[in-house]
């Protein structure tokens, strides 16, 4: 007999979000991703600034909050045709970079470390679920001993994020015209030997760590397909090349790789808490919730490539490199996101060897009147990141964001067809419906941030609490 089972919140995930699943003959047979918070985000940037974009849209994430300034940074410049100075190039792959490292790292042990080794018996540990931790004591109490130490060297790669862009979160450095920060000797130093220490941790530590886990648990190798369809936007722009990016722009469907062509872009709301519409690109689309609307299940919208869902994600980025093209599943996401995270290190000290202290960082710039369009899209880390902006007589009068998250926990479409995560969960075994840590192992795996995707709480159930 086939059973449902809601589990809410999802947690060690940033953000709120549900996953509904249905069970029968130990196979989940249906799954719904919801994402249970409204983003008003666009309808804020409305009749402002456009300058404002770049900060305002920051406040969408505090895990990820330096890649939104720069999408909407490169929006606003590809509408008013802006320059970026090769330095200011560099001092944004510098900022974004050391906010990458932090993420991977607080990924790999704060939110997914619980699904593959077993912590100890005592607070925030437990509860927990109690089954299929495979790890021989030895190896688990080393990896447990890393995550205890990856605290410091998170905390080391914020330091850098300040270092560059004046605080964190919501850093002060990624700006329309390219970046307020001049680099000095001294910065430089301290930058080059806190990412050093990084470095340290991510080749000795973290990497054999993933390796551990990868050779455990390798059927997670089969587990957690999905759609097949990978899809990346360029991440990390090379000085003096404007349209060259470090990560190239690029989407993998039916094995073969093509070029991305935005008007192929749309997003349904069929099964999502907004005003019906036809399925809409963004640079006309809207934002109108409709919280008690019929059917719906998340305040994600469903955002499709010519009519297919696709993933995005570190496993798309080391794809259109060449870096990674094993397969397509829960652990190829997650030893694809740690390769990324080693390759961008090492990126990041060529970068500090290029910047030139007595070059500029910024392009100044007035905004014109009449109309002005432009997108920025970037490999945020959790994917591909697109903003699109129109601006009329210098204020903003459109403004659409499509996040990773959007892409990756997007509900149903339309056509009935199911978004990235909910086809990687159908057919997954799960051994104990009152248990099911397959679940999270497989959704976590994509690293869902639904602080990105969705802003706005609807309760809903049973309440559950746990006294810690």
């Amino acid at each position: 007999m086939a059973v449902t089972k809601k589990i809410s919140p999802i947690t060690r995930i940033n953000g709120f979000w549900n996953i509904e699943i249905t069970v029968d003959n130990g196979k989940i047979i249906d799954a719904k991703s919801s994402g249970i918070y409204f983003r008003g985000l666009e309808l804020i940037l409305i009749g402002r600034d456009p300058r404002d974009a770049a900060y305002l849209t920051q406040r969408i994430c505090g895990i990820c909050s330096s890649v939104h300034a720069l999408a909407a940074s490169l929006a606003l410049e590809d509408a008013l045709d802006i320059e970026v100075p090769p330095n200011g190039i560099l001092m944004r792959n510098l900022t974004f970079g050391a906010d990458l490292l932090q993420n991977h790292i607080r990924h790999f042990y704060l939110l997914g470390i619980a699904d593959w080794v077993e912590g100890p018996d005592f607070p925030p540990f437990v509860p927990r679920y109690r089954r299929d931790f495979r790890l021989s004591k030895k190896d688990n109490e080393r990896i447990f001993k890393h995550y205890m130490e990856h605290f410091e060297y998170a905390r080391k790669c914020h330091e850098m994020v300040t270092l560059v862009g004046g605080k964190v979160p919501h850093q002060h450095g990624i700006v329309p015209g390219g970046h307020t920060v001049r680099p000095t000797m001294d910065m430089i130093y301290k930058f080059s030997s806190m990412l050093h220490e990084v470095s340290e941790f991510i080749s000795n530590k973290l990497i054999p760590d993933m390796e551990t886990i990868a050779e455990t648990y390798s059927d997670y190798y089969k587990l957690g397909v999905g759609v097949k369809n990978l899809m990346a936007f360029g991440n990390f722009q090379i000085p003096k090349m404007r349209d060259k990016w470090v990560v190239p722009f690029g989407i993998v469907r039916r094995g073969k790789i093509e070029p991305v062509d935005l008007t192929k872009i749309k997003e349904y709301v069929t099964f999502s808490w907004y005003r019906d519409k036809e399925p809409t690109h963004p640079d006309r689309g809207s934002t109108v919730p409709e919280a008690d609307k019929n059917a719906a299940y998340s305040w994600c919208k469903a955002p499709r490539y010519e009519d297919e869902p696709v993933e995005v994600g570190p496993l798309a980025h080391m794809w259109m490199m060449g870096e990674y093209r094993h397969g397509i599943s829960t652990m190829d996401r997650l030893m694809a996101r740690y390769l990324e995270l080693k390759i961008v290190a090492e990126l990041m000290k060529g970068w500090l060897e290029e910047l030139n202290p007595d070059l500029p960082v910024y392009q100044p710039y007035e905004i014109p009147g009449g109309e002005h369009i432009g997108v920025g899209l970037t490999g945020a880390m959790r994917g591909a990141l697109g903003h699109w902006v129109r601006v009329e007589n210098k204020r903003i009068s459109h403004y659409q964001i499509i996040t990773p998250s959007a892409w990756n926990c997007s509900p149903r479409d339309g056509t009935g067809t199911y978004g990235p995560i909910e086809q990687a969960l159908i057919g997954t075994p799960v051994e104990d419906i009152h248990q099911p840590i397959e679940v999270g192992r497989i959704a976590r795996a994509f690293d869902p941030c639904l602080a990105c995707a969705v802003h706005m709480v609807n309760p809903q159930g049973e309440i559950k609490q746990f006294v810690i």
